[in-house]
């Protein structure tokens, strides 16, 4: 099983003094990451905010979770990787997914296609992503990309090239992720583009089982050099985490044994949250848990615990 490591995610600050605080804390408190995620709403451009959060710490890793396929050419998508990965001396992680978030293409007059054919899309930028960061130029002739001797320049850091993350809930982006990443990213499905009835439903524990079948599937004999990440939604650190439970689990119309064992929530004392994801660890394998900037401090403990930071 891989290590534990554990990562926060923020898109904004009150003021650039205020961003570079929270790397830095971020950093402080044992934390391997700081991602952002690439939304056309109020949030920050997430190169330029990693970047800094990059200059601003010595070992903090920093990533996208992640970056719209449909928003972005995957050849700027390279060159823009590369960048802050040798600015950074090698601390990059390239989050890169299909687009989901109806508002997203609604408010920038972005098509909106079906989302096998926004998968098919991602898998090709994946690939041409791919033949710039490893081989430093590339050529595509697929049915969305069309290269001739695209140049990759510059090159990432000469430690590695950056780690590319997948995620999803659906099984074709799931198999994609298992053929392609480095990092995949289970989550729950996200098809309708809100955050709705169905994204919650599809959050049961035994959603989680058939996603990592999928995964295996694809994945075949790489299976065991995949990190598994899980996003939470729910991080609650209290003594009486039955309680909270409880009051949880008919707003995710789960009985409360579902509630407790869902992925997207950490709830109870610092030791039975431990425990927990020990626990998820074994069934799953998720070794790399994302919690926000509401449960940074809280949650530090938890990370201390089993990292040893």
């Amino acid at each position: 099983m891989h290590r534990f490591r554990f990562a926060v995610q923020l898109s904004r600050a009150a003021s650039g003094h205020e961003w570079r605080a929270l790397a830095r804390k971020a950093e402080d408190l044992g934390y391997s990451t700081l991602l952002m995620p690439d939304h056309l709403d109020e949030q920050w451009s997430p190169f330029v905010a990693l970047t800094v959060a990059a200059e601003c710490t010595t070992a903090l890793r920093v990533g996208t979770l992640v970056l719209g396929n449909d928003y972005r050419h995957p050849v700027l998508v390279a060159r823009e990787a590369a960048t802050l990965d040798l600015l950074s001396e090698g601390r990059f992680e390239l989050g890169m997914g299909a687009g989901w978030m109806t508002s997203d293409y609604e408010q920038a007059g972005i098509v909106l296609d079906d989302p096998g054919m926004r998968v098919e899309r991602l898998a090709e930028s994946v690939v041409v992503v791919k033949g710039l960061l490893r081989s430093g130029t590339t050529s595509a002739s697929g049915p969305h990309y069309r290269l001739a001797g695209a140049s990759g320049y510059p090159a990432p850091s000469a430690s590695h090239t950056p780690p590319i993350m997948i995620g999803g809930g659906s099984p074709r982006v799931l198999a994609l992720a298992g053929r392609e990443a480095d990092i995949v990213g289970v989550n729950p499905r996200l098809t309708p583009g809100v955050i709705g009835p169905e994204a919650i439903a599809s959050a049961v524990p035994e959603a989680y089982d058939r996603r990592l079948q999928w995964i295996r599937q694809a994945a075949g004999d790489r299976m065991e050099q995949i990190e598994l990440q899980c996003l939470t939604f729910v991080v609650r650190v209290v003594p009486d985490g039955q309680r909270v439970i409880d009051e949880l689990a008919p707003m995710f119309s789960m009985t409360p044994a579902e509630a407790a064992q869902t992925p997207v929530a950490l709830v109870g004392t610092v030791e039975q949250i431990a425990d927990t994801l020990e626990a998820r660890r074994a069934r799953w394998g998720f070794s790399y848990i994302v919690v926000h900037e509401a449960e940074l401090d809280v949650f530090a403990p938890v990370v201390s615990r089993l990292t040893g930071k």
